[in-house]
């Protein structure tokens, strides 16, 4: 089943949660994978670019967390957030997307302790570079955005960019029984992305 919604606004937001909680009858897993990128600097970031991704990257997960709570823990339930390498370092023409991916982390991690008293968990994962649509849904070209997975090949230590699939067997791992353990934690799952110098 599939529910489109414009998760910028909030009313589409509840539509499309209270008509997913409907038709299921209960709320095991939330997973927030919607996100948002373009390019931009402290000198250069429009106030309209900082509001689309902090409105898609944070807001929305906030919203879609709230709702979901109550339900999560009738079913001792759990979420998981799709965050960012960027949200663990910082790269330099990305500000907006650095902040609000670092800010969907400490928005995880104190989720997870206000949730854990009533068995709820909260974790988040950590891509690098994953072959998706994100970037030229943000603006860039095609051509540019081969030269982009071309050169994310020398970025990242295992020397290659990732696969949705590995993110997916990630995400799948933290939501189910086997991580009942696990609850506050963001999971890097770039590559070694993260242990490398700004480049």
């Amino acid at each position: 089943m599939s529910i489109p919604v414009d998760i910028t606004i909030d009313h589409e937001i509840d539509r499309g949660f209270d008509e997913a909680v409907a038709a299921t009858e209960r709320l095991d897993v939330l997973i927030n994978a919607a996100g948002h990128i373009s390019t931009g600097t402290i000198e250069d970031t429009s106030l309209n670019a900082w509001d689309a991704m902090m409105n898609v990257n944070l807001r929305s997960v906030f919203r879609l967390m709230q709702l979901a709570a109550p339900h999560l823990e009738k079913t001792c339930g759990n979420i998981v957030n799709v965050s960012s390498v960027t949200g663990l370092r910082s790269f330099p023409g990305v500000l907006a997307y650095c902040v609000s991916k670092a800010g969907l982390d400490q928005l995880t991690r104190c989720a997870a302790l206000e949730l854990a008293p009533k068995s709820v968990r909260v974790n988040a994962v950590n891509p690098g570079v994953v072959v998706t649509e994100i970037h030229k849904r943000g603006g860039m070209s095609e051509p540019d955005y081969e030269k982009f997975l071309e050169r994310s090949k020398t970025t990242h230590p295992l020397g290659r960019v990732g696969q949705p699939s590995e993110i997916a067997d990630l995400i799948y791992y933290l939501a189910s029984a086997s991580a009942s353990w696990i609850t506050g934690a963001t999971y890097q799952i770039d590559g070694g992305r993260a242990l490398t110098c700004a480049r």
